[in-house]
């Protein structure tokens, strides 16, 4: 197996926390008070603290269990220590953390059009979106070389 691939898959491991804990966005009622960010790890607690149990369980399955599972599987594939026959469950995997990133930027639009307050995008939505199109990008990569 190409080390490169297993190495950018390895990295995954890292980034996808970090983004979690990045913020996806600023968002405030008045555009002349400062602005709070909003990440993953904070959206997740807000859902969680107002009551909307089935849409955190959506969005942590979404944004966190879904990459990581993918991304722990994809080694698993890449050091032989897992069956090649998974790589079409994992790239199902990898769109449903694809969908967490387009769910995102239909609220930053919403917000954005609602003109109640201010809403901009932040560091965050940017990592978080590399690391999934990273993600899709391994393993199609390591579809292509296995087979």
């Amino acid at each position: 197996m190409n080390k490169a691939l297993i190495a950018a898959n390895l990295c995954l491991l890292v980034l996808f926390p970090v983004s979690w804990l990045a913020p996806l966005m600023r968002a405030g009622l008045l555009p002349f008070f400062n602005l709070s960010e909003i990440s993953i790890l904070s959206g997740l607690g807000s859902l969680w603290e107002s009551g909307e149990v089935a849409l955190f369980a959506i969005v942590a399955l979404f944004a966190l269990v879904a990459p990581m599972a993918k991304t722990v599987a994809l080694v698993l594939v890449q050091l032989s220590r897992a069956p090649a026959r998974l790589l079409p469950a994992l790239e199902i995997a990898g769109k449903l953390a694809m969908a967490d990133v387009f769910l995102i930027a239909v609220y930053v639009t919403l917000a954005k059009g609602l003109a109640v307050g201010r809403v901009e995008t932040a560091w965050g939505l940017w990592l978080f979106t590399a690391c999934v199109l990273a993600s899709l990008a391994i393993s199609m990569l390591t579809k292509r070389h296995i087979a």
